[in-house]
């Protein structure tokens, strides 16, 4: 005789509930939230662990030092990048002269050279055995170095000047749309006030385009605050640098992991004065936003600055860099591009590659849950899993290690007490938890992108698609999925190039003996071994610059 379980009802309406395909979705979408927001709880809850010894010895040696660097380094990358973004912005939005077309689309491209590939090569160029400071010795009879002063470019003055060069983009591109978008009428009254292009500048379009310059303030800081590179080749001490010293030459997890906490205060502190400088302002236009404002006409003197200030970034960010890695590169061919070259090529192709994939399919699904259910809950787990790209490599690096050790400590025991064998670490230094921490730290560039291609889709066509008898599954496969290419290779190739240009979180987590493209240029640089860490800093920079000038030529013929 068979009996079978019976369930309260109360259950039985929950299960069920389950089994609807909305609420599949939900529960994907909360385990895929959780599972990125992990890395991060764990951070935030080692403030609670014990680690005062290591924390005295901190504060009394380069605690402070962590502090001030990084808020300088902070206010000076400001300044910086707001005012190269900016004023760039102004001009190519509001004012004629020639070269304009040409500048406002190539004055994005210094976005795909990293800035530890500046610091690296600059550092070539204007050391003391440098081409510069060589020529000026031979120019003006220089025998000594204390017979003249030549900046240090191994400094924090020189670390904010490497970083501005290649995050200025993103001020650029929010400020230069804002102007663009701004009322012709608005502007045209300040003109008939008798208003130059610099005072309708300061006092109408900058208050205008104030949301759009923080926002993209906040991002390029977010991206200083993650760099380890430059500060670590410059000597800079800041958190990220003090966070891998701290790992791995003190050998403190905990004291790393409450480093990395110390910095997430500093990102969430930004994002929130950046929200309560606009708290108590209000941003109206009138009448049709997207009709063409009339250029500024400058003269020929005007006209030359403008070229001017708007060809220093591209040359000093991206040609002359680029430039002097091409020149290595190809004069040491023998050096260069080595069978060891196109093996790191592959491998950095092959993480990269994978971990695009991956991110684009995890986007759809969290995409494609809050268009099946918009309700507060699931939207509220999109964003959790869309958070760390505001966290640095670095932190998401130890936020992920130390539950994985962790773990991989646990199976070993199981496994040594359930057949007698030692299996060492299964996850620890994987291909596989390298991967994970790209993904936590990149799914927010390609679910931006699939919920823009998402949004474009009428949702006309699922209730049409559900009609002929379609799952949600199948409508995700069979008709979205089609309509969203373009937005689908826009993920891709903004993951592929981020992957291709990580190195704190990299530099972390790699397997014993894997190295990226990133990871030698790193270990070639501060070896002083410029020349051959030129072909991999080459490719890296090639790589990024191909959705760069996509990217930037597909705004220009926006706004044409």
């Amino acid at each position: 005789m068979s009996t079978s379980l019976s369930l309260p009802p109360q259950f039985k309406s929950f299960w069920a509930g389950l089994r609807q395909p909305r609420s599949v979705w939900t529960l994907v979408v909360w385990g895929v939230a959780a599972l990125v927001a992990l890395p991060v709880l764990v951070v935030l809850g080692s403030i609670f662990a014990d680690a005062s010894a290591v924390w005295e010895h901190l504060a009394a040696t380069v605690l402070t030092q962590y502090v001030s660097n990084s808020l300088a380094l902070m206010v000076g990358v400001g300044i910086g990048v707001c005012g190269i973004g900016v004023s760039t912005a102004w001009l190519v939005a509001a004012c004629d002269f020639p070269g304009r077309r040409w500048f406002e689309w190539a004055l994005l491209l210094p976005l795909a050279a990293p800035a530890y590939l500046l610091a690296y090569t600059y550092t070539d160029w204007l050391e003391y055995y440098g081409p510069v400071q060589s020529a000026l010795r031979a120019l003006f009879g220089w025998e000594q170095a204390t017979a003249y002063w030549f900046p240090n470019v191994r400094s924090l003055g020189g670390a904010i000047a490497m970083l501005s060069l290649t995050l200025y983009p993103y001020v650029y591109i929010l400020a230069r749309v804002a102007f663009l978008e701004q009322s012709r009428c608005t502007l045209e009254a300040s003109r008939s006030l008798g208003c130059g292009p610099w005072r309708s500048f300061f006092t109408v379009a900058l208050p205008l385009a104030r949301p759009a310059v923080m926002a993209g303030l906040a991002l390029a800081l977010m991206e200083t605050l993650n760099d380890f590179g430059t500060v670590q080749y410059f000597g800079v001490p800041t958190f990220t640098s003090g966070i891998y010293r701290t790992w791995f030459g003190m050998g403190e997890r905990v004291a790393a992991a409450q480093l990395s906490a110390l910095l997430m205060l500093f990102i969430f502190a930004l994002l929130l004065l950046e929200r309560w400088s606009r708290r108590q302002a209000r941003y109206y236009q009138m009448g049709n936003g997207t009709q063409a404002v009339s250029l500024y006409g400058l003269g020929w003197r005007q006209a030359l600055l403008a070229q001017v200030t708007c060809g220093l970034p591209i040359l000093l960010g991206l040609l002359l860099p680029g430039g002097l890695l091409l020149q290595m590169t190809l004069t040491h061919l023998d050096e260069t591009l080595d069978q060891r070259f196109f093996e790191l090529t592959y491998r950095s192709f092959l993480l990269a590659s994978i971990t695009a994939g991956v991110a684009i399919a995890i986007s759809l699904v969290l995409a494609y849950g809050v268009r099946l259910n918009r309700s507060q809950p699931i939207r509220i787990g999109v964003r959790l899993a869309a958070m760390g790209y505001g966290i640095p490599g670095a932190v998401i690096a130890v936020g992920i290690l130390i539950p994985v050790i962790r773990l991989d400590r646990g199976l070993t025991a199981l496994i040594k007490h359930s057949f007698g064998v030692s299996p060492g670490l299964l996850l620890t230094g994987t291909a596989a938890a390298l991967v994970f921490a790209y993904l936590v730290r990149f799914l927010a560039v390609a679910l931006g992108a699939v919920e823009a291609g998402l949004t474009k889709i009428q949702p006309s066509l699922d209730e049409a698609a559900r009609s002929l008898g379609n799952s949600p599954t199948q409508t995700l496969l069979n008709i979205h999925v089609p309509l969203m290419g373009s937005s689908l290779l826009t993920a891709l190739m903004l993951v592929f190039v981020d992957v291709m240009k990580e190195l704190p979180a990299t530099l972390v987590m790699r397997p014993f003996n894997f190295d990226t493209l990133a990871v030698r240029v790193y270990q070639y640089a501060s070896d002083e071994r410029l020349v051959e860490a030129s072909a991999p800093a080459l490719m890296i920079l090639l790589v990024g610059l191909v959705p760069v000038m996509l990217l930037s030529r597909k705004i220009a013929r926006t706004h044409q």
